[in-house]
């Protein structure tokens, strides 16, 4: 189980593909299984202009295709035209950790930052980015600033428990993050099975710690 949910931390990597990503003046990123809150995404896009959206959701599309080079092509231009949008940063760092360019990936990321310090989905492909380098309390900073932000930006709960647990076992606060996901996302039979499992551990921890005492 602890090997599949390893594995599983990749899969937060996909989630933003398979939806359009929309993460333009500071929203969060909608993916599948975030919770996406719609007030919010109607607020953010709502100052956005027609041309910029429609072009964003353009890149998104070709990027959830999965054709990420025409999708690089087409967020550079989305940033040619509208620099003062962090989400087309966002999306380029997923594609550039999707080919293995970490130092690409990192400059998106921080020139997102630079226009919105609190820019959710940004903050959480920074803190997978510290994770992925062993930075562990540098991504626990990044993931609890990003809910701090928003907070109902799923993804950075999830990481928060794939951190917490595989990383720095702390099955406790494990288990609150992914409580609070499936909170937030409803209807994750994996994570759902996750939780379980640490419910009985966090139970069995406590059951020894009593005895010893």
């Amino acid at each position: 189980m602890l090997l599949q949910r390893s594995t599983d931390i990749l899969a937060t990597l996909r989630l933003p593909l398979l939806a359009a990503v929309l993460v333009m003046s500071g929203c969060a990123a909608t993916g599948t299984n975030s919770s996406g809150n719609s007030k919010a995404r109607s607020t953010a896009t709502s100052d956005v202009p027609a041309q910029a959206l429609t072009l964003f959701e353009q890149a998104a599309a070709v990027m959830a295709s999965g054709d990420f080079e025409d999708a690089e092509l087409r967020f550079k231009e989305f940033l040619r035209r509208y620099p003062d949008y962090p989400g087309g940063h966002v999306n380029l760092a997923i594609i550039h950790i999707y080919n293995g360019n970490e130092a690409a990936a990192l400059a998106d990321i921080d020139a997102a930052l630079a226009l919105n310090p609190n820019h959710p989905a940004a903050l959480n492909q920074q803190g997978m980015l510290f994770r992925r380098n062993g930075k562990f309390i540098e991504a626990e900073a990044a993931y609890l600033k990003a809910v701090t932000a928003v907070p109902d930006y799923a993804l950075a709960h999830y990481n928060l428990g794939v951190l917490n647990e595989l990383y720095l076992q702390r099955l406790d606060n494990a288990l609150q993050n992914f409580e609070q996901y499936q909170l937030l996302v409803g209807g994750d039979k994996q994570v759902e099975k996750w939780i379980i499992d640490l419910r009985r551990r966090v139970a069995a921890n406590l059951r020894t710690a009593n005895v010893a005492e």
